[in-house]
């Protein structure tokens, strides 16, 4: 093979080996074969153009012509005369495509399915990337300025993934650089003519023209030095920077190792974006398949993930230790003998795509069958993987309490410990006033912290107006929840960070859970839960029961036996109600059925009280944040420029 050749066919593995950043935006990853094969066509087609030989940019444009004809084969070959030509029609069809694609990608979250817009943007991207470094690298002899089509491919890839595994999609990309480097750098290295040897050495090989074996090689060793260590460079660096995080839930970090009992600590970010993303999602897939003993699974809420601290931007959980899972955990925290409990098995199993680092499980859990890499944080009474281990396909046991309390029982908790509720009643500077009056006002004329819990619930589900919309623009600080508390539109979010954050100013201690709903039934016995039953709920807590959920958001989840008021009307509720903005286009609740339904009865018969507002429906505006993507790949090839600009300049003067 000449060295040209050899050239060509790096050109092309440096650019399959950083689109393979982009495998974990997508599945299933088959795109990548098929642009590997069109990558190669249009390699080949260089190679045979520069053998003629041809002009550079004679063989640019062939190469060019030819990819056309291929994406026109591949893509709208029904638009096309003999299946590959391209008229007008098929640059129409690339431009419907494309619209589609763009769709697709602001309506699914990562990662999405490979819809025929997302593959053409995918293969013909690819493609176009591959056309530029064969043309730096290989038509006109300059592998070093073929790194920026490169590094823009990789900068977007890994500007949009969430995987964990980013530093292997670097590798594969920087990798296929420095081989493209080498590749360069040895093709002209056998242009220099002969090469003097030691031949005084026993064994020593005869000169040969052009050879760069032997002891000839010392430049090509000092070249794989130097990008060794530049490698290793460029992967502890950003090891050692701080990183952002995304998602429903940030990878785990455990700084007691990778293997050790007990040590370690876990956070994790705000949940809110990834969420509403789950809610919009188009297509509701199928994230978790269970089946369980209990008779009354609407309670089996699927908790992943507490969120105990509030700081005024956002509700987060706070940092804990986390340690080997036990066997059985620990009893929950607060709940005396005297509470009734039941005892829940289920097996679940998680789908093939579903990977994030928290275990979804019924709580409280008191035994946890799963293999792999998993520790337990006691305070959310949490699972977490470690070392890269995720949900995705895992199936496990889990045996749960479902707490069965009484309205008496709760009504007649005593005080709480005073370090959690010192902890969980405490509420940032920043938290405007009227989130305590209006607290104040909807709670007037309790007696005790249930009723005043109760009263909240039904305020928020009921009595005061709101409405259930997955559109209403994302945000967890105390100025979203005093928008809320004014326009009165939103999804689970808003009401559990709104309704915990008003608990907590009456000084009954609250947290929000994150997780799923029961789910749905199928037909063989087993329960299914998709990505629209993503949930958030707030969980106070009553001494003698523990954590206590409590369903606020209307038309989502159901309402537990013990929170239901047992009146129709609550002492605490004057009737004052902020006006609903949206109320003239929704039918007026009638009053005799006001009276006479209980707040469950309201939320799922729409005859009953207020109608259901219906979630808002379409795509959501998160997915892929194109935006922001290409504002990283410019920003990234602007800098590189300035880099290599003296290179550059010093080369042009040569």
């Amino acid at each position: 093979m000449s060295g040209r050749a050899r050239l060509a066919v790096c050109a092309a593995l440096a650019t399959l080996a950083a689109a393979c950043a982009l495998l974990p935006l997508v599945d299933p990853a088959t795109w990548l074969l098929q642009a590997a094969m069109l990558v190669g066509i249009q390699a080949g087609v260089g190679a045979a153009a520069r053998r003629v030989p041809l002009p550079g940019a004679v063989t640019v444009a062939a190469q060019a012509v030819v990819s056309l004809l291929l994406l026109t084969l591949v893509f709208a070959r029904q638009y096309a005369p003999g299946g590959f030509v391209p008229v007008p029609g098929v640059f129409v069809r690339f431009g419907e495509l494309l619209r589609q694609g763009a769709d697709d990608v602001s309506q699914y979250a990562i990662p999405a399915p490979v819809t025929d817009g997302i593959r053409l943007m995918l293969v013909g991207g690819v493609l176009v990337i591959a056309l530029l470094v064969d043309m730096l690298a290989v038509t006109f002899r300059s592998a070093a300025p073929a790194g920026l089509p490169l590094l823009a491919l990789y900068s977007v890839a890994a500007g949009l993934s969430e995987s964990g595994a980013r530093w292997l999609w670097f590798l594969c990309a920087a990798g296929g650089y420095l081989l493209l480097l080498l590749a360069e750098g040895r093709e002209r290295l056998s242009q220099w003519g002969r090469v003097f040897t030691d031949r005084s050495r026993p064994g020593s090989a005869p000169y040969q023209p052009g050879s760069v074996r032997g002891a000839a090689t010392v430049p090509v060793r000092t070249g794989r030095r130097i990008g060794v260590l530049a490698l290793g460079l460029s992967l502890l660096v950003p090891a050692a920077l701080p990183s952002l995080g995304g998602g429903l839930l940030e990878a785990a970090r455990d700084s007691g190792g990778q293997g050790g009992k007990g040590g370690g600590t876990i956070s994790a970010v705000n949940p809110l974006v990834a969420l509403q993303d789950s809610l919009n999602q188009p297509e509701n897939r199928t994230a978790l398949v269970y089946s369980t003993d209990s008779e009354e699974t609407q309670d089996l809420y699927m908790r992943i993930v507490a969120l105990d601290k509030f700081d005024g931007s956002a509700w987060k959980p706070s940092e804990r230790r986390i340690g080997e899972v036990p066997d059985p955990m620990p009893t929950p925290r607060g709940l005396a003998p005297g509470v009734r409990t039941d005892k829940v098995r289920s097996t679940v199993k998680a789908g093939e795509w579903y990977a994030q680092d928290w275990l979804p499980m019924p709580y409280p859990a008191n035994r946890v069958r799963i293999e792999g890499k998993w520790r337990f944080e006691p305070e959310g009474r949490t699972l977490v993987g470690y070392d890269g281990q995720t949900t995705r396909g895992v199936r496990y046991d889990v045996e749960s309490i479902q707490v069965r309390p009484t309205a008496e029982q709760l009504r007649n908790a005593p005080e709480p410990p005073a370090a959690l509720r010192r902890e969980y009643t405490a509420v940032p500077d920043s938290l405007p006033d009227v989130v305590r009056e209006t607290a104040r006002r909807v709670t007037r004329g309790a007696e005790d912290d249930y009723d005043r819990a109760v009263l909240l619930q039904d305020w928020f589900a009921v009595k005061g107006g709101f409405s259930y919309d997955t559109q209403v623009q994302a945000g967890s600080g105390t100025a979203a929840i005093t928008k809320f508390l004014q326009e009165k539109e939103g999804f689970c979010i808003h009401f559990s960070f709104a309704m915990a954050s008003m608990a907590r100013t009456l000084g009954i201690p609250a947290r929000v859970a994150v997780g799923f709903t029961p789910g749905t039934a199928r037909g063989d016995g087993k329960m299914e839960i998709g990505l629209q039953d993503a949930h958030a709920w707030p969980e106070l807590y009553f001494e003698g029961v523990g954590w206590t959920r409590f369903e606020p958001t209307p038309t989502r989840g159901t309402t537990p036996s013990y929170a239901q008021p047992n009146t129709p009307d609550s002492d605490g509720d004057t009737g004052e109600q902020l006006p609903d903005r949206g109320q003239a286009d929704r039918p007026a609740p009638s009053p005799s059925d006001d009276d006479r339904c209980t707040a469950q009865e309201k939320r799922s018969d729409p005859e009953c009280g207020l109608a259901n507002p219906l979630p808002g429906s379409g795509g959501s505006e998160k997915g892929f944040p194109l935006p922001a993507a290409v504002g990283i790949a410019a920003g990234a090839l602007v800098l590189l420029l300035l880099l290599v600009l003296p290179m550059l300049l010093r080369l042009r003067s040569r």
